[in-house]
């Protein structure tokens, strides 16, 4: 079963009338997306990073923009899309370009975040952000709870290889870029151990869930 750590103190806890946040991250290939899924299952209203960092980056928008004047057209495909796989290549080879990259969207990013999770009539007390970067930028002061899925890293570099069609040294440049396994599942609220069946994950997300809600309920 998933090792569940005892959850932080309420020190985070402010009065607010949006839903409070409950950041979910783990490294590449961990499953984050599957385990948001299964809170969205039980209704929970979940945002991931990685689509609003596709969205801040449409054609027409000034993320583009900035990104092929700083890169050139090469980063771009044939239907004026960014191609990404050209993108990531580049700013994993040489690490002030990646960190070019992240000082122009990281405040996009987190600002159209914060719009998406504040959705009108939402009931419950509480929703889900989900962001591989959760720990190494500012979005981890946005949440109020944090839970990591976590995985080894062998099972995520082939997880990344056969989803993505990289190899096994741009899976280990991305891994190398991203925070220590065992300095991200110190820094968590909750563990979810993803090696587990799908099933079994599930019972360990509804229970998360059930304390979620009695703990960010109005008057809790």
């Amino acid at each position: 079963m998933a090792e569940v750590v005892p959850l932080g103190s309420d020190s985070k806890r402010q009065a607010q009338t949006s839903p409070s946040i409950v950041g979910l991250t783990g490294g590449i290939g961990s499953g984050k997306s599957s385990v948001a899924r299964l809170f969205g299952a039980l209704g929970v209203h979940w945002v991931d990073a990685d689509d609003v960092a596709r969205e801040v980056v449409e054609p027409g928008t000034e993320g583009l923009a900035a990104i092929v004047a700083h890169f050139g057209a090469g980063v771009l495909q044939a239907d004026g899309g960014l191609d990404r796989a050209a993108l990531r290549q580049r700013v994993f080879a040489d690490e002030s370009e990646r960190r070019w990259l992240e000082q122009l969207l990281h405040p996009v990013i987190r600002q159209e975040l914060i719009r998406q999770l504040a959705p009108e009539g939402y009931a419950l007390p509480y929703v889900i952000m989900v962001s591989p970067l959760l720990l190494e930028t500012d979005q981890h002061q946005l949440a109020e709870r944090v839970v990591v899925v976590d995985v080894p890293e062998e099972t995520q570099i082939v997880r990344t290889m056969a989803r993505d069609n990289n190899t096994r040294e741009q899976v280990e440049r991305i891994l190398a870029a991203q925070m220590a396994r065992q300095e991200r599942c110190s820094k968590a609220d909750v563990v979810i151990d993803n090696t587990q069946s799908l099933d079994d994950v599930a019972v360990v997300v509804s229970q998360l869930h059930q304390n979620f809600m009695s703990q960010f309920s109005p008057g809790a």
